[in-house]
């Protein structure tokens, strides 16, 4: 071991995440040669929580795994026990779900560019960012009463319906923001400030992703087309007309276009549920619990989210498990970070747009 090369601790409390997590990087000078991730510092047993829960209570509960991809958590599990006692939710029901979905979606990955900016030094970026990501906080204010959480989901379908009125408003916010994403994702293309510290750092080659399982922009952005979305359609998806952005640069820039396209992409999903939004009722009736086992999954901002539910007879589950986008992704950083400068390493993360509550839930 030469004079140039040490450990260096990073972490748990650091700039790169608002949330604790441990790095341990072997350095040669500036240089990353190696990386051991630590988490768990923040573990609430979330799970064994649920199965002293009923199934109606576990609705509120698995939207407090996270807060960006809130509503994701609900809906997975909503799915999931919609799966198990064998309900079929109503056609409007699953239009206002992918519509309040699409606009978190939204709001995940403007936070996550924003978050880009910031790190990278360019506070006027990350400030016009988050100021047309406030239109899409607006939007969720004013349909569903709330900013992050929006209690939309309920077993068989949604709690409460929207009217044509907040439809037609909706609509109007999206027209206001898609040129002005499309100005941002303009500057992140070709701005050379943005370019110099995103472009070929944070390498996640496609044969390492595909190893490691990744799921989300952090797959599609290493050249994997992948989204359950477009793969095995649940909801309203199936009717409706989008593309999946992917990116072969496998860095950086990559995964934060990945998530610029994808925001236009789910400007067309919400007109086209504003647009077709079918009448009908917006729940289904409970039916018996009886002794079974099912599962769901979804395509969350960060990827594929996975429920799995085993019932014993009775309101309460057995058993309640999911599994999140950032499980996956986290073991990535390690190639990510390798041969890079430490500089680097608060970029590198938020590339993979970390949710350490959900991972450890």
């Amino acid at each position: 071991m030469s004079a140039q090369t040490f450990s260096m601790p990073l972490g748990p409390v650091h700039v790169a995440l608002e949330e604790p997590v441990y790095f341990h990087l072997d350095v040669d000078g500036e240089t990353i040669r190696h990386v051991n991730l630590t988490s768990g510092h923040v573990h609430r047993g979330m799970e064994a929580m649920a199965t002293q829960r009923n199934l109606i209570q576990n609705t509120t509960l698995t939207e407090r795994v996270c807060s960006l991809c809130s509503n994701s958590h609900s809906f997975t599990y909503s799915m999931a026990v919609e799966n198990v006692l064998g309900i079929e939710i109503p056609v409007r029901a699953r239009y206002l779900r992918v519509l309040a979905e699409e606009i978190k979606r939204v709001a995940s990955h403007l936070f996550n560019t924003a978050i880009q900016a910031h790190v990278i030094g360019f506070k006027s970026l990350f400030m016009h960012v988050m100021e047309v990501r406030e239109m899409m906080q607006d939007v969720k204010e004013t349909v569903y009463g709330n900013r992050m959480n929006l209690a939309s989901n309920c077993i068989g379908g949604v709690k409460c319906d929207v009217s044509p009125e907040l439809l037609t408003y909706i609509r109007q916010q999206v027209e206001k923001m898609r040129p002005a994403v499309a100005e941002i994702r303009d500057i992140y293309a070709t701005n050379s400030m943005v370019l110099g510290r995103t472009r070929g750092i944070g390498l996640l080659p496609h044969d390492d992703a595909v190893r490691l399982g990744v799921v989300g922009p952090v797959a599609r952005g290493s050249g994997i087309a992948h989204d359950v979305r477009k793969d095995s359609p649940y909801a309203a998806y199936m009717d409706m007309d989008f593309n999946v952005p992917v990116y072969d640069d496998c860095c950086i820039h990559s995964r934060t276009m990945v998530r610029l396209d994808e925001v236009m992409e789910s400007f067309g999903i919400i007109e086209q549920c504003c647009t077709r939004m079918p009448d009908g009722p917006v729940t289904a009736p409970m039916r018996q619990i009886h002794v079974a086992e099912a599962c769901a999954r979804s395509e969350a901002p960060r990827g594929e989210v996975f429920y799995y539910i085993r019932t014993n007879g009775t309101d309460m589950p057995e058993r309640l498990k999911w599994r999140v986008p950032s499980y996956m992704n986290w073991e990535a950083l390690s190639v990510m970070m390798r041969d890079c400068a430490v500089a680097d390493v608060a970029l590198i993360t938020n590339s993979i747009d970390p949710c350490v509550s959900c991972t450890e839930r």
